[in-house]
């Protein structure tokens, strides 16, 4: 995969926020609010319960029906940073020996235990994360924030952060492409002409931050994001709300997995 391909599938999260679907059109607080009380309750489950983790993979999947938003993307997305997660849980298996009961006596490592929850916490938490961009995009969720009460400041810093990134990125795709001429598609460059490249997109970027912030004056920016659209909370969002609220203290409260379990084994035997 090219750089160039890269540079124009990072944005392409945001470019799914214009679609017009049930969900695209729910206020962007709304959908902001239930992200965190779900990503909270998926965080607020022990290391070693997993089956009770199960159910709440039904959230992303109907907000990827209901959004028409491509499942593969996101799983795409979330294997590609997936790594970081099993970083993080790989050592478990050697420092929590423990055992647990899995069913009729047969046991297993409680580090392997520990570390499956783990990922399927990340899974759960990143997908949630990945579809809240593609149905809201990124400012309109800072503006969501700034709009529940988050400082200005920090959401303004957040929102420059990811819109310059397609600067900063276009900028690196320039020299990127000025070297293959100067070296006719050459893939071993050296570390010394790495590092001259390296120098030199930050001293552009410096530039380009200074002349940035300089326009910004000029227009009057005083540090707070203002949204062309107009959003306000109608009945469907407090609908919205309150299911998800409902949903989720459920699930929290109650093993569905287990229960579901026994309510088999029970008509099987």
């Amino acid at each position: 995969m090219t750089f160039d391909n890269e540079f124009f599938n990072i944005g392409y999260l945001d470019r799914l926020s214009y679609r017009d679907t049930v969900v695209h059109r729910l206020d962007p607080r709304s959908k902001v609010i239930v992200t965190m009380l779900y990503v909270l309750t998926v965080v607020s489950y022990p290391k070693y319960d997993v089956t009770s983790l199960m159910p709440l993979f039904l959230y992303p999947i109907l907000l990827s029906a209901l959004s028409d938003t491509p499942f593969l993307l996101i799983a795409k997305k979330v294997l590609i940073v997936s790594p970081f997660a099993v970083f993080i849980g790989i050592f478990n298996p050697f420092f929590d020996t423990g055992t647990i009961d899995l069913w009729r006596g047969i046991q297993i490592s409680a580090g392997w235990i520990s570390l499956l929850s783990i990922m399927i916490k990340f899974t759960l938490t990143i997908s949630a994360a990945l579809l809240l961009i593609a149905t809201t995009s990124f400012p309109g969720i800072c503006h969501a924030l700034q709009e529940l009460g988050i400082p200005a400041l920090f959401t303004s810093q957040l929102l420059f952060l990811y819109r310059y990134i397609f600067v900063l990125m276009e900028e690196a795709m320039r020299m990127v492409r000025a070297r293959d001429l100067r070296t006719f598609g050459a893939r071993n460059i050296g570390i010394t002409v790495f590092v001259r490249l390296i120098g030199l997109l930050f001293i552009r970027t410096v530039e380009r931050a200074e002349r940035i912030y300089q326009a910004m004056l000029f227009r009057g920016f005083h540090g707070k994001i203002f949204s062309i659209k107009q959003h306000s909370l109608r009945p469907a969002d407090t609908a919205f709300i309150s299911l998800s609220v409902i949903v989720l203290v459920v699930l929290r409260l109650f093993n569905l997995t287990d229960l579901i379990g026994r309510f088999v084994q029970g008509i099987l035997l």
